[in-house]
């Protein structure tokens, strides 16, 4: 294969820099859109262009790619502007949305076909990416991008995403509160056979790549692992990773103010039980958990 030329829109935080890392080692030539605020220069010889995707899309005029992978979209009007901006300039549009844009998190086993939240009346709208918003936002920006670049598009939903670099402090904060606790007592929420859905960020990373090398378009959930996991499962590896011999006392039950990462609600467990089988069909794997417990641990411990 020849070398694909592509435009990433981040590239430098979490998910775009291990797409990135994983395009250069592939042989592809990447350019690299970022406001230069978070690890500017991360990739000698990689080619930069800074700026803010609202107002300064202009520096794209021009230019042609293969691909533009969009790691950082979340109010629509931008992601409109950015596919009509590069709708003569790249064959696919390469789009990072979520599972958050479903609407009903009591069903297990959701699906690409599932119903997804309704946006409030225009009026009530803002760009304000919020806990409440977030969903809702993401469900427009796909919109927007399938109206601007019909058959053109790779739109992902993950769930929670884990692996070096992870900025989230979701699966870190489990890592640290285990691993600080020898000899202690971690609280756990709920029961320790909740289910529970985490990917490593590089294997997202792979996957994205080996689906524009091929070509593929459509609308994918992306979550991990292969196998179903529990809570407690996650945590006996965390234990495992950090060497802790902390003590996991269950039944904890938060209140509705406390924010717990992977913390859901018994009655919308549909959250962690998000059907992915569409991307593992199209060679969606996940590593152990071990392994991505093990090298985020190094990253936060250098």
């Amino acid at each position: 294969m020849n070398p694909l030329r592509l435009l990433v829109l981040g590239g430098t935080r979490f998910l775009g820099r291990h797409f990135a890392e994983a395009a250069l080692a592939a042989g592809h030539q990447v350019t690299l859109f970022h406001r230069g605020q978070t690890h500017p220069g991360l990739f000698p010889g990689v080619e930069e262009i800074l700026g803010d995707r609202d107002g300064d899309l202009g520096r794209f005029s021009g230019r042609r790619w293969d691909a533009v992978v969009d790691t950082c979209g979340f109010v629509p009007r931008l992601v409109r502007q950015a596919a009509d901006q590069l709708a003569g300039s790249v064959d696919l549009y390469v789009f990072t949305s979520t599972i958050s844009v479903y609407a009903d998190y009591r069903v297990l086993g959701i699906t690409e076909d599932s119903p997804l939240k309704q946006p409030p009346p225009e009026e009530e709208r803002t760009e304000e990416v919020t806990q409440e918003s977030y969903g809702w936002l993401k469900v427009l920006c796909e919109s927007a991008l399938t109206e601007v670049l019909p058959g053109r598009s790779l739109i992902v939903r993950p769930g929670i995403l884990a692996g070096p670099h992870d900025y989230t402090d979701r699966f870190t904060w489990w890592l640290r509160k285990v691993g600080e606790a020898p000899g202690g007592i971690v609280e756990a929420p709920g029961r320790p056979g909740r289910p529970v859905q985490v990917l490593d960020a590089r294997d997202l990373a792979v996957w994205l790549l080996r689906m524009i090398e091929r070509g593929r378009t459509g609308v994918f959930n992306t979550t991990g692992p292969d196998q179903p996991l529990t809570m407690g499962e996650m945590l006996e590896t965390l234990r495992e990773a950090t060497g802790s011999d902390a003590q996991l006392v269950w039944g904890v039950e938060p209140g509705d103010d406390v924010e717990i990462p992977f913390w859901i609600p018994e009655e919308k467990n549909g959250f962690h039980s998000i059907d992915s089988g569409k991307a593992r069909a199209e060679g969606l794997s996940c590593r152990p958990l071990l392994d991505t417990a093990l090298d985020t641990l190094r990253i936060l411990t250098p």
